[in-house]
């Protein structure tokens, strides 16, 4: 007569009813705190999870601010185009004023002598620069400016005037964008660049440009 509860058969073997009562406990069992269903522990995680975070604070605030820069970049050449664009369909001169002082710029169509806001409603009120982006000084023909305000003119023959416009981030990166008057060409730059030097325009030229300019003239820079 068999008495109690044996936990093994006399060959050491578990009894089946407590074998499947023991598997059922080992399921039950918690896996190891700092281990993961993938076989990656939780601090090998951490610690990718931290260089990770790391690299970001370094990489982030220079493409944000490198983009800021650019992207200024891209829209005042869009600007730029468009305005020309305008100055030739309207065959009458545009022109564009800048404030360094408030980052500021917005355009007006030079009718006789009055000047008017263009047609497009993007131009009722003036343009603003990002928060992060500057003007720090622009050179219209001869004339270099650091603050104040400045206008640059459209031709209807679409001439431009010559000018280079800097801009600058918080960190000081620049943008220089330098306008060729004779080609309409425009040059970029992340340093300082030399003045475009007058090019010879043929007479046939300087005829056609004699008879845009009566249309309007641009007018000297305003103190």
């Amino acid at each position: 007569m068999v008495t109690g509860h044996a936990s093994l058969i006399p060959n050491g073997r578990t009894r089946p009813a407590q074998a499947f009562l023991l598997t059922r406990y080992t399921a039950r069992l918690p896996s190891h705190p700092l281990q993961s269903p993938r076989g990656f522990t939780i601090l090998e995680m951490l610690i990718v999870l931290f260089l990770l975070a790391g690299v970001l604070v370094i990489v982030i605030p220079r493409i944000v601010i490198g983009e800021d820069l650019s992207s200024t970049g891209r829209k005042f050449i869009s600007t730029l185009r468009t305005l020309q664009g305008l100055a030739s369909t309207s065959q009458k001169p545009v022109k564009l004023y800048m404030d360094l002082d408030q980052g500021t710029y917005w355009a007006m169509v030079v009718e006789g002598k009055e000047e008017k806001l263009p047609l497009d409603a993007s131009w009722a009120r003036p343009h603003s620069l990002p928060e992060s982006i500057r003007l720090t000084e622009i050179s219209i023909g001869q004339t270099t400016r650091v603050s104040g305000r400045v206008h640059l003119s459209f031709y209807p023959n679409g001439r431009i005037d010559p000018v280079t416009v800097y801009f600058a981030d918080r960190s000081n990166n620049l943008l220089a964008l330098a306008v060729d008057s004779f080609t309409g060409a425009i040059r970029t730059s992340s340093e300082r660049v030399e003045p475009l030097r007058n090019q010879a325009i043929p007479d046939r030229v300087k005829t056609l440009l004699q008879a845009s300019a009566q249309g309007g003239a641009a007018s000297p820079l305003k103190p």
